[in-house]
């Protein structure tokens, strides 16, 4: 199953080229780009773990394109995004957001239904992943 979250979720995989093209145009915004990664890519877990700092000082893209490839290399199999941030008053929040990694393996979610109390139903999903595996071990690296 393939996650889709994010500005540019129903389309192929974004090339560097064009993650690079993306974060010129953030950047000529005047917005901060942060790289952040999880192993829980469920909807609404919206606080992933950041990769260093916020970039707030970075202008060039290549920069930022340095840091997500260490990024890559010390997360290979986890779900990695960028975000750019609007820190201009009146905004203060996240402007664009898309994934630039992929776990090898995405397992999906399930469906679970709960009977509640007159006959109603509570629907929610969790992850495959997290069934299996404890935070920091779904995707084969273990963190320290």
């Amino acid at each position: 199953m393939r996650i889709t979250q994010g500005t540019f979720s129903f389309l192929p995989d974004l090339s560097d080229a064009q993650i690079t093209a993306q974060v010129e145009h953030a950047l000529r915004q005047g917005w901060a780009i942060g790289i952040e990664y999880t192993d829980d890519p469920h909807p609404r877990n919206t606080f992933w773990e950041m990769f260093g700092n916020p970039m707030f000082d970075v202008s060039d893209a290549a920069g930022v394109m340095l840091e997500l490839r260490q990024c890559r290399k010390t997360f290979p199999d986890h779900y990695i995004r960028l975000a750019a941030f609007d820190s201009t008053h009146g905004t203060e929040s996240v402007v664009l957001s898309f994934i630039v990694n992929r776990p090898k393996h995405e397992p999906g979610f399930r469906l679970i239904r709960t009977e509640e109390a007159g006959r109603s139903l509570r629907y929610s999903i969790e992850s495959y992943a997290v069934q299996r595996s404890p935070e920091g071990e779904r995707y084969g690296l273990r963190q320290e």
